[in-house]
């Protein structure tokens, strides 16, 4: 399995990790199983939130990882809080404190090895946040930290008073979904592609050695669907997808994992999925390297352009 450096820490991890998010799809013999594969594999980096099936996912992954016969030792663990989930963002201190004890208490665990504030709170105080971060890392319930879905201006803003690194930005990037790579492309040009978004954070991560985490690495839109296979709104990423795994014998589904892995950065990818089969398609792109010429094909096959 490869692995990476988290960030600007020593946290070596492996490039995918295990999103738990669908946890509770599975039965308990399910769950089980699919944790022992993943860690006898090499994933043992398990990603979770505290809103993930309303903190039922963390208090299953407690119980079935208790029965795969590993140690705490053996795994990494990484939740996230903020979201209270329909009515507003929350990162006051005893907020945070409070989302911290209740999901050690659920994975059944002294200790988190990451952190991330979930979505920015717009009456977000970073002076409360790093007071109740710095707690959380003298108590040593908390060894590192992050945020998820921030921009580069709400990173500043936090690590100007926060005492601890922050290691990564949890973001929403695929094929598809790569507007980050576009508003540098059609940069000063009258197209959608062009529209700042998100403050150039691809860029911003790279030069403050931050790790981007990708979630939903197979959807499009806003949840709408997963786009591998898709050819009623996909037809001609999926034909360059289906060609190019011919090639490499490998998926389509390996195909779009490489395509993310071959952008020159610190990334690991967030696998949601539950099924053996589907994590081994995404090792297998993770193991390969697209040429220059493939990664822009498929970035145009999708809607996007050069100009």
């Amino acid at each position: 399995m490869k692995t990476m450096e988290l960030g600007t820490s020593n946290l070596n991890v492996p490039c995918i990790a295990v999103g738990c998010m669908r946890l509770n799809e599975l039965n308990e013999d399910q769950q089980v199983e699919w944790i022992r594969w993943c860690i006898d594999n090499g994933l043992n980096f398990f990603d979770h939130a505290d809103i993930y099936g309303g903190g039922t996912c963390e208090t299953m992954f407690a119980k079935a990882f208790a029965k795969t016969g590993y140690k705490r030792e053996d795994i990494l663990l990484q939740s996230k809080c903020g979201i209270v989930p329909g009515v507003m963002y929350d990162f006051d201190k005893d907020y945070i404190l409070k989302s911290v004890d209740g999901i050690l208490e659920r994975l059944n665990t002294t200790y988190l090895d990451v952190l991330l504030l979930h979505r920015p709170d717009a009456l977000m105080d970073p002076k409360e946040v790093a007071e109740a971060f710095d707690e959380l890392y003298e108590s040593k319930k908390v060894r590192h930290f992050g945020v998820s879905n921030f921009n580069p201006m709400q990173i500043e803003l936090l690590q100007k008073y926060v005492h601890q690194p922050l290691l990564v930005d949890q973001l929403q990037f695929s094929i598809v979904n790569s507007w980050m790579i576009s508003e540098g492309f059609e940069v000063n040009m009258p197209t959608d592609g062009a529209v700042m978004r998100d403050g150039s954070i691809l860029e911003y991560l790279r030069l403050h050695d931050m790790s981007i985490q990708t979630w939903s690495p197979f959807q499009y839109g806003d949840w709408e669907g997963v786009f591998i296979g898709n050819r009623e709104k996909f037809p001609e990423l999926n034909d360059v997808l289906d060609e190019l795994a011919a090639k490499y014998n490998v998926t389509p589904t390996a195909i779009a994992a490489a395509w993310i892995f071959r952008y020159p950065a610190s990334v690991q990818l967030i696998a949601g999925t539950t099924k053996i089969s589907r994590m081994k398609e995404i090792i297998a792109g993770m193991n390969l390297k697209l040429d220059r010429a493939e990664w822009y094909r498929l970035y145009m096959a999708a809607g996007h352009r050069l100009p």
